[in-house]
């Protein structure tokens, strides 16, 4: 019998996933395990890479169990994962070093800050497509290797870097017994160490970080053969032919395969990704030039970026310290509750700004309060900041290009909010398109990897699965529209510069 299925592996902030995709690109089985975040400083975030890797094969068990299937079953794995976040292990004994550096994480921007009144902070953006900015990995690796002493032993291969993607890789093809240490071109070009053009590590960015190339995984394609799942894994024997960070497997699973097509991703952050084709396209509005894919025939996609550090973690910020809500989604029903926000602004600003204001001086800002505020006024102030600021990398996206985009393709956990969607279409004045298949993160992730085994045939067949599940037409009126646009806007300078 036919293999009936591919499985991605969706290793995100909040927590993981193992989903198992069938032809018709339908979810059939589904793991998902969260994971613990450690705040052990203010401005600092960390996950246990060993907790990581154990949610992962929890995931698995339970995505098989739900599908009744074993990995006879099973075509190809994909892994997707929170881009940036930065892992340091003893080759040898396969244990990490220290708890990875998560990529909202800011320790290190005392040191990008030195670099940046070296050099100035878009001094590699033609090499590498990034500004200077402690939310990419270089300065994590650098921090980790200092902090834990390891420099001389990831000079001679012992001690291994890698973002999540390789963690996971390494782990799953055997970690300490013969692990293969490798990452895709999409996480790569998160790690401000690649050549964007040449897709390669550059000597350039690793003598200004003194990370050593001995430690770093070998870059391939999204789509490859990476290897195949070692024991003890459930996965034993199978394929790893699919690796995309996050955003790019959303980017894919949307099938935006040409150039001018985007999505935007609604997560612990936003991610808003629009595809340029084989061309790289340089931002003069505050946005960062990274690859979509890359595939093992040599066709390759390259895109502007938009990161919002903060949306879905605003939400939980008003969960977990603010105690207005018990769950996530709650804020719905409690932002529905009141017409508007009673002039309420919130610029979740907790520790900085990144696209399109790269600002590690701003800080959460709260505004416009009287004695009429309740909690259902912050709770919608909250989800029309999401929406504002993806209006604005949206407006930076359509400055760069030239062209607005007629409507917007939406995914991500907080896409299942109703609200959050028409304030999203009202502050864009566009349609706002949810697809029937919400998982499309985990979805390109699955893409990628039956591509690479011919599970699916090729980019036609997948845009020819996507399908529309729902959408929602603006109803406010650009007078109206504009006007709370510009009023928080008036939030955002009032949260700059607020750290010396």
């Amino acid at each position: 019998m036919a293999v009936a299925y591919v499985i991605a592996i969706d290793q995100g902030t909040t927590s993981t996933r193992a989903i198992l995709f069938d032809h018709a690109g339908d979810v059939a089985g589904m793991g998902q395990v969260e994971l613990t975040q450690h705040f052990p400083q203010p401005g600092w975030v960390e996950h246990d890479p060993e907790e990581i890797w154990q949610s992962v094969r929890e995931c698995v068990g339970l995505a098989l169990a739900h599908a009744n299937a074993t990995a006879e079953d099973v075509a190809a794995i994909g892994i997707t994962n929170q881009r940036e976040t930065a892992v340091v292990w003893d080759r040898a004994t396969g244990k990490p070093l220290h708890r990875a550096i998560v990529w909202q994480d800011a320790r290190t921007q005392p040191f990008i800050d030195r670099l940046t009144a070296q050099h100035g902070a878009d001094a590699f953006a033609t090499l590498t497509g990034l500004p200077l900015a402690a939310y990419f990995s270089a300065s994590k690796y650098r921090w980790l290797l200092d902090h834990t002493g390891s420099q001389e032993r990831a000079e001679r291969g012992e001690v291994l870097l890698g973002t999540i993607d390789s963690w996971l890789l390494w782990n799953l093809t055997g970690g300490a017994h013969g692990g293969i240490h490798a990452t895709d071109v999409t996480n790569a070009s998160r790690t401000l160490l690649m050549d964007l053009r040449e897709r390669q590590w550059s000597p350039r960015m690793l003598a200004e970080f003194a990370i050593p190339a001995a430690a770093l995984p070998r870059i391939r394609t999204s789509t490859a053969a990476y290897g195949t799942a070692a024991a003890p894994s459930l996965l034993r024997g199978v394929p790893i032919t699919g690796v995309l960070g996050d955003q790019q497997a959303a980017t894919f699973g949307q099938a935006a395969f040409a150039a001018g097509e985007s999505k935007s991703t609604y997560g612990t952050g936003n991610f808003v990704l629009v595809n340029t084709g084989a061309e790289i396209v340089r931002s003069a509005h505050g946005l960062i030039s990274t690859i979509a894919y890359e595939l093992d025939t040599g066709e390759i996609a390259y895109a502007l970026e938009g990161s919002v550090a903060v949306t879905g973690a605003a939400v939980q910020w008003l969960r977990d310290s603010l105690g207005l809500i018990t769950t996530a989604s709650q804020v719905e029903s409690l932002a529905e509750s009141v017409p508007d926000s009673g002039g309420v602004v919130f610029v979740p600003a907790f520790s900085g700004l990144l696209a399109p204001h790269w600002r590690a001086d701003a800080r959460g800002a709260l505004l416009g309060m009287t004695r009429f505020t309740g909690p259902g006024h912050i709770a919608r102030a909250t989800l029309e900041a999401v929406a504002w600021q993806t209006r604005q990398v949206l407006d930076a996206m359509a400055a760069d290009t030239g062209v607005s985009i007629p409507q917007l393709r939406v995914d991500g956990g907080m896409v299942v909010n109703d609200l959050l969607m028409q304030l999203q279409a009202d502050a864009l004045g566009v349609a706002v398109v949810r697809p029937a298949v919400t998982e499309t993160t985990a979805l390109g992730a699955a893409y990628a990897a039956g591509l690479a085994v011919g599970f699916w045939s090729g980019l036609d067949e997948l845009r020819r699965q996507w399908r529309e599940g729902r959408r929602w037409e603006p109803t406010a009126t650009a007078r109206h529209r504009e006007a709370a646009y510009a009023q928080w806007c008036k939030g955002v300078d009032r949260s700059l510069g607020w750290v010396d």
